[in-house]
């Protein structure tokens, strides 16, 4: 490329197309509506939280609803702050086992979408054994795993990013097409190679994408470890999931429910910052 000639830099562009794109800061009302700008709406939202777990909890003891079928809210809260020094070593387990797994799967899934966007063969190649792991349940080859592997952390770090990998990679893939052509033919008329395309135009306008696929990965990711350990092994927050309600101990078991529904929303919120600082530009 000629000395004095640079490439445009399209990173804070909006994408064409007659479509709006699926993105990360579009995903919900927060984002895509007024958002909460007064202290009238935080105390609605919490007047309705209140509500509605002081209503479950006067209609569980209005009936006298057993605990071991559904314990009431203060019951789990309880069990929660009881058990946690017994659980927190379980979440530590499950999260070095998601974070692992989530890595790997996570890298091989975009260096596969950069292929198969750049070679369309690979595609062909590629696709069929994608299909595969999309559309079997990782849950399946947890027992074919550990009997291979063990019980000890390796074969729910592979399962977890069998789990992820194929996620980013679908939605990486479908960032990185997802590009004016107009774009692409002004930059390659500056001189740009296939390289610099790819790096100054197609990752920075998938960005969007690519945080939508890290986050349904993260996700998936979750499920796949907290069902591996409920399979086999003798750690992590799905072995008290199994250990919990196989003794009955249900504000135990739901605590632990809590604990991992706190984890996907956390997940969520994560990437969902992630693309409101380097992703708004989308909206």
């Amino acid at each position: 490329m000629s000395g004095g000639d640079a490439i445009p830099e399209f990173s804070k562009a909006k994408s064409g197309g007659d479509g709006q794109d699926v993105s990360l800061t579009n995903l919900s009302a927060f984002a895509s509506g007024p958002g909460i700008k007064s202290g009238a709406e935080v105390a609605a939202i919490l007047a309705v939280a209140v509500v509605i777990i002081g209503g479950i909890e006067l209609a569980l003891r209005l009936f006298h609803v057993p605990q071991y079928i559904m314990p009431p809210p203060s019951s789990i809260v309880y069990a929660l702050f009881d058990e946690f020094p017994l659980i927190a070593p379980h979440l530590g387990y499950t999260l070095v086992e998601l974070i692992s797994g989530f890595a790997i799967g996570a890298v091989v899934g975009l260096v596969m979408a950069a292929v198969i966007t750049q070679f369309p063969f690979a595609e062909k190649i590629i696709a069929p054994y994608i299909l595969i792991l999309v559309t079997t349940p990782m849950l399946a080859l947890v027992p074919l795993l550990i009997l291979r592997f063990g019980f000890g952390y390796t074969p729910r770090i592979i399962a977890v990013a069998l789990a992820a990998g194929p996620m980013v990679m679908i939605n990486a893939a479908t960032g990185f097409r997802r590009v004016d052509s107009a774009k692409i033919a002004l930059a390659r008329s500056y001189g740009a190679s296939t390289l610099q395309i790819f790096w100054k135009i197609r990752a920075p306008m998938a960005l969007p994408m690519i945080l939508v696929g890290l986050m349904i990965g993260a996700i998936f990711g979750l499920l796949t470890a907290v069902g591996a350990e409920m399979v086999g092994g003798g750690f992590g927050l799905g072995n008290r999931l199994t250990s919990y309600s196989s003794m009955i101990q249900m504000p135990q078991f739901f605590a632990v429910v809590l604990i991992l529904s706190t984890l996907g929303i956390l997940i969520y919120v994560l990437f969902f910052l992630i693309g409101q600082k380097w992703a708004s530009w989308e909206t």
